[in-house]
């Protein structure tokens, strides 16, 4: 056999570089599942599943191309790990070559090097292609700057690709508005009517998956009730419109917006499918940047969606295999707590974490906003460790690869790269949580206190935060009025707050 083409799980798409001259008479397609991959973390039922449906699909079209495919199912008898039926599915064809794209994690490429030298086979890799910012010409931007800033690199890719671009200058004369995308919803009527996304009832191969999920992984976290996610093409095409369509009017404006029993909000619920390559970026924002040149939504909305997709999750992926492997160690503040126990179940008194968490568990999802300051954020004010807190990610969402998980947690979510490309700790008191949502209404914590009974653990941590980095956050502009606003407090009041803080620590289970 000439090429043995291994197809991983989040490399769903014939466009694949690694699919580029592929011959059915000389070569043959690999894709393994493996059962160990649902356990380097604890993975939700729902993560696991979207993988394997989608996996499944993918080999169903191989298949009716008429393409030799070699499909390891999970389960096949043999070893767990994914090495392992690696380096099985070598000794059966004996390929002069595996080709592949580049694995979307650094230790996903170790195990296929490894397997590769064990079994004497050239090993291929080419570029992955679905990403508009090669890893190469990431280098090359990044090459001698010390902190790496989204901004400027979403400028390079806004020229670069013609993106909502007049000439040389960004359409309207600004680059980003951000400051535009920052609304609440209105406090007296909360979210109104929100155009429901697309969602899609398991079909037969799905439905098979799904009871091999609850048979192979009972114990594991989430449920599978509401599973409803695109798994192929189709439905992710789908689901792309009817976004654009019906729900990119109001995304930009309500993004950073929370509510009670409000899971999705005006977001895409288009990530999974990004990550998992069944959809293209490129159409993606091109879809997006039509909507607005059609006049059907904002400039506002347009660029805050775009710059999510262009800007953001190309930069991090570049950050990510430039900062690897020493990233996966990083811990800026030395943080080195557990996580509650209530990660793992939702039962918590704080209402913010209890409905953020209760969705998580239900849908394998949280949007941008939950995961960075509700549950990032109490994660960063709690001194949990950020390994364990990234593994938690990881496990826990549908759309988690390492690539986009690992650097939004540990670099943006918990500042544990210090600054190398975020520039300030995104921590905030109640008092955030209390403007973004509707969550502090009834809730048993009050976020105006500080200390007490009825103190939110939010407010009381982050002053408690404030007060153990005071010179840190005071030499840094983004955050100088942080440790300002400290020194209004009274040396009693400041006493009170770290003691009551280090009660709270040390008992994080009974929050």
């Amino acid at each position: 056999m000439r090429h043995v083409v291994l197809v991983l799980g989040d490399q769903l798409s014939f466009t694949s570089s690694a699919l580029e001259g592929f011959d059915s008479a000389q070569d043959s397609v690999l894709m393994i599942e493996a059962p160990g991959e649902a356990t380097v973390v604890w993975s939700h039922k729902a993560r696991i599943a979207i993988f394997l449906s989608a996996m499944r699909h993918f080999m169903n079209q191989v298949a009716e191309r008429g393409w030799p495919i070699d499909y390891v199912r999970l389960d096949n008898a043999g070893e767990p790990s994914f090495g392992s039926r690696l380096r099985a599915a070598l000794r059966r064809h004996r390929p002069q070559v595996l080709r592949m794209v580049e694995a979307g994690e650094w230790r996903m490429h170790q195990d296929i090097a490894a397997a590769c030298k064990d079994e004497g086979v050239t090993l291929q890799v080419l570029d992955d292609t679905h990403f508009m910012c090669s890893r190469r010409d990431f280098e090359n931007w990044a090459r001698g700057k010390r902190e790496l800033r989204l901004e400027f690199f979403y400028r390079v890719m806004r020229r670069q690709f013609k993106v909502l671009m007049d000439g040389s200058e960004p359409i309207g004369g600004l680059w980003n508005f951000d400051a535009e995308n920052r609304s609440a919803y209105p406090k007296r009527t909360g979210p109104g009517d929100i155009p429901e996304p697309a969602g899609f009832e398991p079909d037969a191969v799905t439905r098979e998956v799904l009871a091999l999920v609850e048979k192979h992984f009972p114990d594991h976290p989430g449920s599978l009730e509401c599973f409803r996610w695109p798994v192929h093409r189709g439905q992710a095409l789908e689901a792309m419109q009817r976004f654009i369509d019906e729900r990119l009017v109001n995304f930009g404006t309500f993004q950073d917006a929370m509510w009670t029993n409000t899971p999705v909000g005006w977001h895409s619920l288009l990530s999974a499918a990004l990550n998992l390559h069944l959809l293209d970026p490129r159409e993606v924002i091109f879809a997006a940047q039509e909507a607005y040149g059609k006049g059907l939504v904002s400039l506002e909305a347009a660029e805050g969606f775009i710059r999510q997709i262009l800007g953001w999750r190309e930069f991090i992926r570049g950050v990510y295999w430039l900062d690897m492997p020493a990233m996966k160690d990083a811990n800026h503040f030395g943080h080195q707590r557990d996580l509650p126990s209530w990660f793992w179940t939702g039962r918590t008194n704080m209402a913010c974490m209890r409905d953020s968490l209760k969705q998580t568990l239900e849908l394998g999802y949280a949007h941008h906003i939950q995961r960075l300051m509700v549950i990032g954020n109490f994660a960063t004010l709690s001194e949990l460790s950020p390994q364990r807190v990234s593994d938690w990610f990881l496990a826990i969402y549908v759309d988690a690869i390492e690539w986009v998980e690992l650097p939004n947690t540990v670099g943006m979510a918990l500042h544990a790269c210090g600054s190398r490309f975020t520039s300030k700790p995104y921590v905030a008191s109640g008092a955030y949580i209390g403007r973004q949502s509707n969550y502090c209404s009834g809730c048993r914590y009050d976020p105006a206190q500080r200390t007490g009974e009825k103190a939110c653990p939010f407010t009381t941590l982050y002053w408690n935060f404030i007060e153990h980095h005071e010179s840190n956050l005071a030499g840094n502009p983004r955050t100088a009025l942080m440790a300002k606003n400290l020194h209004k407090l009274s040396a009693e009041e400041r006493s009170g707050i770290e003691q009551h803080a280090a009660q709270m620590l040390e008992n994080l289970d009974a929050l």
